[in-house]
């Protein structure tokens, strides 16, 4: 050991992830993590202040500058999220060594930021730095007093960019409207053979158009018409068109509205959900009836966690949990085990029939597994109410009554309830046990072409299913 050395400061991509507000920050700070979007890239003597200047689209690059000890962050950017890509992009490039950050003096912006800091990184001792005078001491209390005018601009600056940003999704998807159009047009046979090259042409569109998440959605739609049977796929495209033109009719009527704007553009974040009174909180009993991990086009994996409620009356049937970090992070480890059982404090976004949550607070394991509750009312009441209310919707959780998965001449999958009342396909065909097996309750998904099973009940306990 070397006596003396510092000790360098440094950053793992796990907690760039943690840092991001949203997923629409990190994946937009993926596409800046790159070597061309950057220059005077600089770090301090022990590595824990760096900076860089990122290019922009103005004449002028941002400034971007973070102190690693406590992850304090500074951009000269407009952006009302914070950290914002700019900064998440800097920890990115120096948690992978994508760019070398070599040892320089400390810029005049740093320093200042660095000055202004309240309660931020350590100051180093200077002998020199006597008790304030009380000249200085009034000038810093000058400085803490904000000015009205100042605020005002700001204000009106936000309102401003929350304009710009409103203008631009309406103009993306008049732009989604007229594409939607010309496919029509051309032909759904030639659509389906050109899916990914047309549907990353718009999505891009939509990227520039301030609307993120719609973009993603039509960035997988590819993905999920070739999962169909090859005869089903131009059906599933008219289905897809069609949610499409719904949801964004729904949001030309009803802009203001969180649960349009985050299937449109990006999520709140979670200190802004957990700043909304009115959103619902729900404490019942949960299990987890599902995972689904899926590795996404914009280089971000997705990690969705299913959970079952299983006090009867109390809340909402099902919640899922929703998260994403960066592919090349590698397989995170779940928080959850199918069959994991637990008392906990969900948090849902709002929404007309709400299902996205955020965990507050996980308790104990029952000492005694609880029961599944009964499935409620018709089956197709619960397949068909909530499309009425979110005719835009792409996964509806069920619980399906009691069942078997079954198989015709063709070697194609179908769910079919014991009263031989209802028949629905399979999105895959399940393996093991569950095959030919009485399914006394099964917690699936269903995409509006076919059924995604996550796990049943049966005789012998309960099966994970597998496609």
């Amino acid at each position: 050991m070397v006596v003396g050395a510092a000790v360098r400061v440094a950053i793992d991509l796990k907690t760039v992830e943690q840092l991001a507000p949203d997923q629409s920050a990190l994946k937009a700070a993926a596409g800046l993590a790159k070597p061309g979007k950057w220059s005077a890239i600089g770090a301090s003597d022990d590595g824990a202040l760096i900076w860089g200047e990122c290019a922009g689209s103005g004449a002028n690059p941002y400034r971007v500058m973070a102190d690693l000890r406590d992850h304090g962050n500074k951009c000269t950017c407009p952006s009302r999220k914070f950290p914002c890509k700019h900064v998440l992009a800097l920890f990115w490039l120096n948690a992978e060594a994508i760019l070398p950050f070599p040892v320089a003096d400390t810029p005049d912006y740093v320093s200042d930021w660095l000055g202004r800091r309240r309660g931020g990184a350590p100051k180093p001792a200077d002998s020199a730095a006597a008790p304030k005078s009380v000249d200085a001491a009034r000038a810093v209390e000058a400085e803490a007093r904000e000015d009205p005018k100042a605020a005002a601009r700001r204000e009106a600056a936000a309102v401003r960019r929350a304009e710009d940003t409103g203008r631009a999704i309406l103009d993306a998807l008049d732009a989604l409207d007229q594409w939607i159009g010309d496919q029509l047009r051309r032909g759904l046979a030639g659509f389906i053979d050109d899916a990914t090259t047309r549907c990353r042409r718009i999505a891009a569109r939509l990227v520039d158009g301030k609307a993120a998440a719609l973009a993603g959605r039509i960035d997988e739609l590819p993905g999920r018409l070739m999962a169909l049977p090859a005869g089903d796929r131009v059906r599933g495209a008219v289905i897809e068109f069609g949610k499409l033109v719904l949801l964004a009719r729904a949001f030309r009527a009803e802009p203001g509205s969180a649960e349009l704007r985050r299937a449109i553009a990006t999520a709140e974040s979670r200190e802004a959900l957990q700043a909304d009174e009115t959103a619902l909180r729900v404490i019942a009993r949960w299990e987890v009836v599902g995972e689904e991990v899926e590795t996404r086009r914009d280089g971000l994996v997705s990690q969705t966690s299913w959970l079952l409620n299983l006090d009867e009356g109390d809340g909402p049937r099902f919640a899922m949990l929703l998260d994403f970090f960066p592919a090349s992070a590698g397989r995170r480890g779940s928080a959850f085990a199918v069959g994991d059982q637990f008392e906990g404090e969900l948090l849902f976004y709002p929404a007309r029939v709400p299902l996205r949550a955020l965990l507050l607070a996980r308790g104990a394991e029952p000492a005694i597994p609880a029961a599944w509750p009964a499935a409620a009312g018709p089956l197709t009441d619960a397949l068909n109410r909530p499309l009425l209310v979110e005719p835009w919707a792409l996964d509806i959780p069920v619980l399906l009554p009691a069942g078997r998965v079954a198989a015709d001449t063709g070697g194609r999958a179908w769910w079919r309830s014991a009263d031989g009342a209802t028949v629905l396909p399979l999105a895959e065909t399940p393996t093991g046990l569950v095959r030919g097996t009485d399914l006394e309750r099964t917690a699936a998904i269903w995409s509006g072409a076919g059924l995604r099973l996550l796990t049943a009940r049966t005789p012998w306990g309960r099966v994970a299913i597998d496609g």
